[in-house]
């Protein structure tokens, strides 16, 4: 199927107020406001925005026992496949950091207050902001006599790390390297790499968040996701940067490596896989993506689960069928790796401090997300991989829809039929409905 324009998948939260259904906010902690930073020396190793801007980040110093430790985490916001849509991008804050808000809000596994974030809360925490379209990892360019397109997201990457490395990195005793959506996808594309700029003394792992993206056949009996990495891959670069051995393996297509289910056995650093086997994104995007469902058979389900047929919720029950097993060699033989699947209608469970650590955040056998991901970093436990039942399963979801919510109300937001689409349906409940675009 043609992937041929993407209508800029951006990555933004929306916060929509859901009065019906409220319990009381969980955490009551508005998050810590942190400064931009720009990487000044980053002109000097070519590392642009796409649109010739500098890239940047935000840090927020560590203190205490935690003062020698990091967590860096890259941002997500989808990808740009062809010179028309990674134009579009240029012209927004994915794309360009004048564009960008010059603050950033760190809560949950960035959040500084140690009831909320108690394995790192004290540890200094970057966001690397995301401007390039290809999770960090293209190097090359576009010009046609009057502008210029920089797919440069892997000198941004080292660029950010150099600026580091003297403000501390250099020191680091223990390092978490995370991220969430396309930068859940980064994560898997720089585990290693981050892991070879630090001492050899230090614990350094990698944790993906919502980044586990399948090489799904749709319901139309396409491979939407792969056709738009193939392009992506082609036009940003991206091949020369991906793992040798990977490419190697799966030559003559090695674009497949920027799938994290073909790349994820050449990844030697220890790597926890946060997901959720019902991922919203991969369900809009890669299992339904508007190309595949012209006539809309698929909205009432998208925007409600509750709605779906039994032949939809078996394509559903396939999806997570298939992503268990994309898993399972994963699952079964890494002796270092974790993994936190649940099955809420879910993308990126780690940034909000209400799926990541508070009194309603999902659970699996009782554990929450951070108690999970900390038993797993520090060794609390000898084998953290825990998988949830299948949908309807779990009651602690933020995804319990009402039956009464129909696409009608949303049918204005609905994504172009010629993109892998800009716009995501909600699929949460209680005090907010989070709204996430990869």
């Amino acid at each position: 199927m043609k992937t041929k324009r993407l209508l800029d998948l951006t990555a933004a939260m929306v916060l929509l107020v859901y009065v019906g259904l409220s319990p009381p906010l969980v955490s009551g902690d508005p998050g810590r406001r942190v400064s931009m930073t720009l990487v000044g020396e980053a002109a000097a190793l070519g590392a642009f925005c796409l649109d010739g801007s500098l890239p940047a980040y935000h840090l927020d110093r560590g203190f205490g026992a935690g003062s020698d430790n990091w967590l860096l985490q890259f941002e997500g916001g989808g990808w740009c496949n062809d010179i028309a849509s990674c134009r579009d991008r240029s012209n927004t804050h994915r794309g360009s950091t004048r564009l960008m808000t010059k603050t950033a809000v760190f809560t949950g596994i960035l959040s500084n207050n140690a009831s909320l974030n108690p394995d790192f809360y004290n540890w200094n925490k970057v966001r690397l902001r995301y401007c390039d379209g290809a999770s960090f990892a293209g190097d090359s360019q576009f010009g046609n006599g009057t502008s210029m397109l920089y797919f440069r997201g892997q000198r941004i990457w080292n660029a950010i790390i150099l600026d580091l490395l003297p403000k501390g990195l250099a020191r680091a005793d223990k390092a978490l390297l995370t991220g969430c959506s396309a930068g859940g996808l980064s994560t898997f594309l720089h585990c290693d790499n981050f892991t070879s700029y630090l001492p050899k003394t230090a614990d350094v792992k990698c944790m993906s968040d919502a980044g586990f993206f399948l090489d799904a056949i749709d319901v139309a009996s396409n491979r939407t996701m792969r056709s738009f990495y193939t392009q992506l891959v082609s036009l940003q670069g991206v091949q020369k940067n991906l793992d040798p051995n990977c490419t190697h393996a799966f030559f003559p297509e090695p674009s497949l490596c920027f799938f994290p289910q073909y790349a994820l056995r050449f990844i030697k650093t220890p790597t926890f896989i946060l997901n959720s086997a019902y991922d919203v994104f991969q369900f809009h995007h890669g299992l339904v993506p508007p190309s595949a469902d012209p006539t809309g058979r698929w909205n009432r389900c998208k925007v409600n689960v509750t709605a779906c047929n039994p032949h939809q919720l078996d394509a559903l029950q396939g999806f997570r069928t298939d992503m268990l097993g994309a898993l399972m060699n994963f699952f079964r033989n890494s002796t270092r790796g974790g993994m936190f699947i649940n099955s809420c209608f879910d993308h990126c469970q780690s940034a909000l401090q209400e799926t990541w650590l508070s009194p309603t955040s999902p659970r699996i056998h009782n554990k929450t997300i951070a108690k999970t991901v900390g038993d797993w970093y520090f060794g609390r436990g000898e084998d953290v991989k825990e998988i949830d039942c299948p949908y309807p399963c779990d009651k602690t979801c933020h995804n319990l829809i009402p039956a009464s919510t129909t696409t009608d109300s949303l049918a204005p937001n609905a994504p172009d039929h010629n993109s892998l689409g800009t716009q995501l349906s909600p699929f949460f409940s209680g005090f907010f409905y989070f709204i996430f675009y990869v």
